[in-house]
């Protein structure tokens, strides 16, 4: 038995893994997938947590070598940015203990995620990807979606970067030329922009943990975003609900089907599905722990997450079968609504004396000039509510959104 657990990009929501494994006994290794973190991730990175840190240079056998040593018996992905740098190496160094190899590109890029689940018959959303405007104007029409609201985004971004809504008889060409060509913050280039069309719905965060292809529920919350201009991705509030609710046992069945038509077989799922009129459609899938925050709030919630749920199957062998909600929780995003210095925090003094307030993070210092909130990134704060009672929820959740309302930031010279 190995000593070591080794840990791709153990970024964002990922940095929690190395007090986890050696709370239980496994010295915790750093592989980043280059010489720095993606910028979205920079301050998440914290290489004195590791006993021991390598890089990746370009060349994964050499990487594989390096690593060889620790005599890993499986490796896990930390963010985003390592899932696929991570599926390399366990096919290199523990074979067999990840997802299906073939899959891969299914589990990253969004274009690949939809051709798989046309593969497997798993309705989707229609979806063209193209660096081309003119192939993508005929795309359109074939579809007959010009003119029709649309999404336009980059293959391979996380946490509503650069997602955008065209509206109807809208520019969509302006947006294609914004994104195409542009480095997101996962540090990538976008070399070609996915069109999809628009889906309508409420949309859902399904976290799962699979082991030999089980798949099992870890959470499940409901989303609430806003749209500001041609942003959808500003995420308002998130409400975890039960296992037993209709609205989870209505989306499972079809989250499974996309698990598989992906190849997770073992380790994390974070899966965003709309309920469309037509049914649950994917909006995006990804093999690694859900980010910005959630491992926190997952785990007050049900008393478990992705991070716990990863480190009693690999190290202790315990596999579990669904959750337990053990308390309400309604988690809210902040919003700046432009960019300077956020100058009377005061506005949140009696947040405290809410029934329902559990916890609050201002993501910022008091000195720094905050950006405009247009994703997950580039929220102003966190806001926590537990309780039992859905109507002190519901209250205090207005009354928070009263004191965003009274926000001044003043613009920075």
């Amino acid at each position: 038995m190995s000593n070591y657990t080794i840990i791709v990009d153990p970024l964002s929501t990922g940095q929690e893994y190395a007090a986890a494994f050696r709370e239980a006994g496994r010295l915790p290794v750093a592989v980043l997938s280059a010489s720095e973190p993606p910028p979205a991730y920079t301050t998440s990175w914290h290489p004195e947590d590791f006993e021991h840190v390598h890089y990746f240079t370009g060349d994964v056998q050499a990487l594989a070598e390096e690593l060889r040593h620790y005599e890993p018996e499986y490796l896990v992905p930390g963010a985003e940015s390592g899932v696929e740098l991570c599926d390399r190496l366990i096919g290199l160094l523990a074979p067999g203990t990840g997802n299906v190899p073939e899959l891969a590109s299914a589990r990253r890029d969004k274009w690949e995620m939809a051709q798989a689940l046309a593969a497997a018959g798993v309705p989707r959303l229609r979806q063209f990807l193209t660096a081309d405007p003119v192939e993508a104007e005929r795309w359109l029409k074939e579809n007959d979606l010009l003119g029709k609201r649309l999404v336009i985004k980059p293959p391979k971004s996380a946490a509503g970067d650069e997602v955008y809504v065209v509206f109807e008889d809208g520019d969509w060409r302006e947006r294609f030329d914004r994104v195409l060509g542009r480095t997101n913050k996962m540090g990538l280039t976008n070399d070609a922009v996915l069109i999809q069309e628009y889906a309508e719905g409420t949309e859902y965060l399904v976290d799962t943990y699979s082991v030999d292809g089980k798949h099992a529920l870890v959470d499940v919350c409901r989303y609430t975003k806003v749209g500001r201009g041609d942003k959808i991705g500003i995420y308002r509030r998130i409400d975890f609900l039960a296992e037993d609710d209709a609205e989870v046992q209505a989306l499972w069945p079809y989250t499974r089907d996309v698990l598989d038509a992906v190849g997770i077989r073992v380790g994390c799922g974070h899966v965003e599905v709309m309920m469309t009129p037509d049914g649950p459609r994917l909006i995006e899938v990804a093999a690694r722990p859900a980010g910005g925050g959630h491992q926190m709030v997952s785990d007050l919630a049900t008393g478990d997450n992705h991070i716990k749920r990863t480190v009693a199957h690999r190290v202790r062998g315990e596999v579990r079968d669904g959750f337990d909600l053990v308390q309400h929780l309604r988690g809210i995003f902040v919003i700046a609504p432009r960019e300077g210095y956020f100058s009377n925090r005061e506005v949140f003094d009696d947040i405290e004396s809410l029934k329902s307030f559990h916890w609050m993070k201002i993501l910022y210092d008091e000195d720094a000039v905050v950006p405009e909130t247009v994703d997950l990134f580039t929220c102003l704060a966190w806001v926590i509510l537990i309780h039992s009672d859905p109507a002190t929820l519901d209250a205090d959740y207005h009354r928070v959104l009263d004191m965003e309302s009274g926000i001044h930031i003043t613009p920075s010279p």
